[in-house]
């Protein structure tokens, strides 16, 4: 194709805000259409907050689609579709089960030229089938679907754990306020991090100036590190004394056996694991590009004082 593709975003939560901002400032753009997939009622809300929102994102240049991933078909989402070359979806927590699979359909019923689905994440395939966390086999099926035709290229960005979540007390690796660092599995284990805004810069980079990708998963990272080496960053940029321990695979097996619908002791097992949750900084697409995104200690540096 000539010129830029017209790009629907899936969602405005963090990443599809920080895919926005990255989009807009892409220096390939030259003026492409981007358009957001919202709520007719977060379209129209009079809340201040939302409304401010909505200003925000108009502000780099987007306009807005009426749609609702959780209650419209795969045919009344196709026919949004069909108006645009590239979809990025940025919508998946919360969304009921079978979305994803909804939406890969409306996608490949649609035509569309290019699809970059809601995959952000750890190495599914890596994973497999009946891990711990459920929600995954969908994102397996949605693999499935894709590699099962040849009209839709499509490409899958793996970008290991989101960093903020490396600080939710909920997902049990730092917990600022208790001042304790916990490894899942072993301390020598490692895992994966990516900010939101750096998923961001890649997610523009691959809509924007593909070149060889196309069909196929990637990978980023903005660090690949152990949970001890996690810890020692943690501890040298807060100081004080912390409390260490190590959650293994079948510790947390025994966690989700008493509580078996906790989703995020779910998440916590499928790390714990440790299949396809980390890789290499020179097997990733930023790494191949020369593209610097922020790893672990600069990250740390930007946080505020607990």
């Amino acid at each position: 194709m000539t010129g830029s593709p017209s790009i629907l975003l899936i969602g405005a939560g963090e990443l599809g805000a920080a895919v926005l901002e990255a989009l807009a400032a892409h220096p390939k753009r030259n003026d492409g259409k981007i358009a957001i997939l919202l709520r007719q009622s977060s379209i129209s809300s009079q809340d201040p907050e939302k409304a401010k929102q909505n200003k925000y994102l108009q502000s780099l240049g987007a306009t807005f689609e009426a749609g609702d991933l959780a209650n419209d078909s795969a045919d009344q989402l196709a026919e949004v579709f069909k108006k645009y070359h590239t979809i990025i979806s940025c919508s998946g927590f919360g969304l009921p089960a079978g979305t994803q699979v909804k939406l890969t359909q409306a996608v490949l019923k649609a035509g569309t030229p290019r699809y970059i689905p809601w995959q952000w994440g750890i190495d599914y395939d890596a994973v497999g089938a009946g891990s711990a966390q459920d929600l995954f086999d969908e994102q397996l099926q949605v693999r499935s679907l894709l590699r099962g035709q040849q009209d839709t290229d499509w490409v899958i960005v793996s970008t290991g754990l989101f960093m903020s979540f490396l600080f939710l007390p909920a997902f049990g690796v730092v917990d600022l306020k208790e001042r304790k660092v916990r490894a899942l599995g072993s301390w020598d284990a490692k895992l994966t991090l990516t900010t939101a805004k750096d998923i961001g810069r890649m997610a523009a980079e691959v809509a924007y100036d593909p070149r060889e990708v196309a069909r196929q998963v990637v990978y980023i990272a903005g660090d690949t590190v152990t949970y001890r080496q996690a810890a020692k960053f943690v501890k040298e940029r807060f100081g004080g004394e912390w409390s260490e321990e190590v959650r293994d695979a079948e510790f947390l097996k025994g966690k989700l056996k008493e509580r078996p619908d906790d989703g995020m002791l779910k998440y916590t097992n499928v790390w714990a694991v440790g299949k396809g949750v980390a890789w290499d900084m020179e097997k990733t697409l930023n790494g191949q590009r020369g593209i610097e995104l922020q790893g672990l200690e600069s990250y740390l540096m930007e946080m505020p004082d607990p």
